[in-house]
């Protein structure tokens, strides 16, 4: 085989296993050296290389020949560590407010145009949100969502809604970028966002953000429930102690530590 991998799942296992030898030799190591050690064929190895190092993930010295891990590795690495490093410092101050509140909990932040649950703290009881850790959510039909685009410039608010664009989840979501800018300011005067059946019919959610050192929110905190649990009766003690779990956090971040909440 020649310039292709013609096997998709092949071809992904042999460069994670040329990202992974290399990551093992701080000299690097070269195209012959790579197809020997792992058995992969010179041809094969080196349209894989040229691959990765096209995408920044290798890069190759001119003069030796030998591929070092690029920078593309360590920023991906950097950014996997503060998001687990964020949901470390939370999940203690979630795990409290779950049990205060007795619905689920979760933390998103924001990526390539959605939001990304990076942890959930489970409510006991029948009712389940259909959600998990590494789910990706939409930002207009969702009250993380809202939160996370929020505080932003408007031009890169609609740079972001476009990636995924303004997706009809349920006949209550918004779907006119004027309307959801309107909403946007709503949430910035209130400093919360509410998502009333918006991305699924019986379900209210409502999120604050949790701001870092510059202000600006790193993360979403929202509390997810149905209509009856989330009711007017209920919303105001909900969003006092989410609000109140929200900043408890944000402190924390902006201390740089994980201590568990007094």
């Amino acid at each position: 085989m020649a310039g292709t991998e013609s096997n998709p799942a092949t071809a992904v296992e042999r460069a994670l296993n040329i990202l992974e030898a290399t990551a093992e030799r701080r000299e690097g190591l070269t195209n012959s050296e790579i197809s020997h050690k792992l058995a992969i064929p010179k041809s094969s190895a080196s349209y894989i290389l040229r691959t990765l190092e096209r995408r920044g993930y290798l890069r190759r010295d001119r003069v030796s020949g030998r591929y070092h891990l690029g920078l593309k590795i360590l920023s991906l690495g950097g950014d996997a560590r503060a998001n687990l490093d964020l949901a470390e410092v939370a999940l203690p101050f979630m795990q409290a407010l779950q049990e205060r509140i007795h619905l689920t909990i979760h933390l998103a932040v924001l990526d390539q145009g959605e939001a990304v649950y990076i942890e959930k703290v489970e409510a006991p009881g029948f009712f389940k949100v259909n959600t998990w850790v590494g789910r990706r959510m939409y930002l207009h039909s969702t009250s993380v969502g809202k939160c996370l685009i929020a505080g932003l410039p408007r031009p890169e608010v609609e740079s972001l809604l476009q990636q995924q664009g303004l997706k009809k989840r349920t006949p209550k979501t918004i779907t006119s970028l004027t309307k959801l800018l309107t909403e946007l300011e709503l949430v910035r005067a209130q400093g919360h966002a509410v998502d009333n059946e918006e991305n699924s019919l019986g379900a209210r959610c409502v999120a604050v953000p949790v701001s870092g050192a510059n202000g600006a929110a790193i993360a979403a905190l929202g509390v997810s429930g149905t209509l009856t649990q989330m009711d007017e009766a209920n919303l105001p003690r909900i969003l006092e102690a989410l609000k109140e779990t929200g900043r408890r956090v944000a402190r924390q971040i902006q201390r740089g530590g994980a201590l568990a909440p007094g």
